[in-house]
């Protein structure tokens, strides 16, 4: 650094909490997401247990923004990246338990383990989750489903830690889960839950998390870039019983490509990222699949892939 230089200023790492788990400042996001894009967290914070994340929020100053993540699997990071602090759970979050004929799981725990887990026990019900490419965090914080079920047919009770660095334990109903919603306030972040199983044949089980795996595969551009179902449903009343990815098709959007991002040609209710598109890109696309939506069918679609973060550019469809 020459004489003529500024001095750097304060970063904000300087002004958190001091835990036992790790902070990282101007933390790549873009490699931990499914869609390979977006920019950096201002600072990454990965709690050694719910005690170390508890007193980081407790500690941590009421003007700085705090964001959860999972596996980043439903998730797009824009270019600009996301200012705060972005908490990803890991570690002893990701442990499931068996305690009878149900699962304690910590909310970083993946879907599919989970059901696999399940399985191994001979518990039915859970099959439904291996389809789903979550963490039971996400799943609780948006009532995941597929094949017919959905996180509100199994869940319990959940827990979770508040802002304010309060612990929180959910019921059921408490929860007040719908189509793809959780009533929980935005700034709970979920640390696990008890999830209900039913006894069942081990060899049965298995067929069924197979047959999911398989529709997944032959429906799904799996092994694509994509971050999974884009839009919500919408209410079948407004649209006739017509799914989202009927309406994108319907509206001529099937391969619609813009920069870098492709509505997939194979579930059109997919984006993909071809290799070098931005979150800009991926964005951009999902707007004009919805400008266009709304004006063959008069259904405006909802984004049920999650965006964070400081767009680089103004997005416009």
């Amino acid at each position: 650094m020459t004489a003529a230089e500024p001095l750097p200023g304060p970063h904000l790492i300087d002004r958190l909490p001091r835990v036992r788990g790790r902070l990282t400042a101007d933390a790549p996001l873009g490699p931990m997401t499914w869609f390979r894009v977006g920019g950096t967290a201002d600072v990454l914070f990965r709690p050694a247990d719910a005690d170390d994340l508890a007193g980081f929020l407790a500690g941590c100053p009421a003007d700085v923004p705090v964001t959860v993540i999972g596996v980043a699997s439903n998730l797009l990071v824009r270019d600009g990246g996301v200012p705060g602090v972005v908490i990803r759970l890991g570690g002893p979050f990701a442990e499931i338990a068996v305690e009878g004929d149900r699962l304690v799981a910590g909310a970083g725990a993946l879907d599919y383990n989970v059901a696999l887990t399940a399985q191994h026990e001979g518990l039915a019900g859970l099959e439904f989750l291996s389809g789903i490419p979550g963490t039971i965090g996400g799943a609780l914080r948006m009532n995941a489903g597929a094949y017919g079920r959905e996180t509100a047919d199994l869940v319990v009770t959940a827990e979770g830690i508040d802002r304010a660095g309060r612990r929180l334990r959910f019921d059921r109903a408490g929860l007040h889960l719908g189509y793809r919603h959780c009533g929980v306030p935005e700034d709970v972040i979920f640390t696990g839950a008890v999830l209900q199983g039913t006894p069942g044949d081990k060899a049965a089980i298995a067929t069924a998390m197979d047959a999911i795996q398989k529709a997944r595969a032959d429906s799904q551009p799996v092994r694509a870039r994509t971050g999974g179902s884009t839009f919500a449903n919408p209410d079948p009343e407004l649209s006739g019983g017509a799914k989202a990815w009927q309406l994108i098709d319907r509206a001529g959007c099937r391969g619609l490509q813009i920069g870098g991002a492709q509505v997939s040609e194979k579930h059109c209710n997919f984006l993909l990222n071809l290799g070098d598109a931005t979150a800009a890109d991926l964005e951009g696309l999902g707007e004009e699949v919805r400008r266009r939506v709304l004006e063959t069918s008069g259904i405006e679609l909802r984004w049920e892939i999650r965006r964070i973060g400081r767009p680089a550019r103004e997005i416009t469809p």
